[in-house]
């Protein structure tokens, strides 16, 4: 019997797969696409849309829930800023999870993990904004 074991292991310790969800969720919040396993994307998927949940109900105690969960407060702005508003009126199904093909090296499993109505300009933005930064300075 399989009793209680509904989620994927992935190989990882708890703290580890903690620090992993954070770290995706947040890489995924930030780009609004990003590229994984299969494995890893079916799990995300449940991790986004509460948080997305939290962030329509946009009060103070959801945005420190989220705040526990993504740890950084950048993905937390933007969290309740962007991504709330713009599925305030959408009763679930935020993300969808498009099948890649396989990986070169190890024959994994890969899918693209997205938002739906996703701003295309958002992926890569971060990182241009931040190179342009740097050349600023120099």
């Amino acid at each position: 019997m399989r009793h209680a074991r509904g989620y994927r292991r992935l190989n990882r310790t708890h703290e580890h797969r903690k620090a992993l969800w954070a770290n995706m969720s947040g890489s995924l919040i930030e780009h609004e696409q990003i590229k994984t396993t299969l494995p890893k994307a079916k799990e995300l998927r449940p991790i986004i849309e509460k948080l997305i949940t939290l962030a329509k109900r946009g009060d103070l105690h959801a945005r420190r829930q989220a705040a526990s969960q993504l740890k950084q407060d950048m993905y937390v702005a933007k969290l309740f800023d962007v991504l709330g508003p713009r599925y305030k009126d959408r009763q679930g199904g935020y993300v969808r999870i498009l099948k890649a093909g396989f990986r070169y090296g190890d024959m994994a499993p890969m899918a693209i993990i997205e938002f739906v109505d996703r701003d295309v300009t958002a992926k890569g933005a971060a990182d241009l904004a931040r190179l342009e930064a740097e050349a600023a300075e120099a």
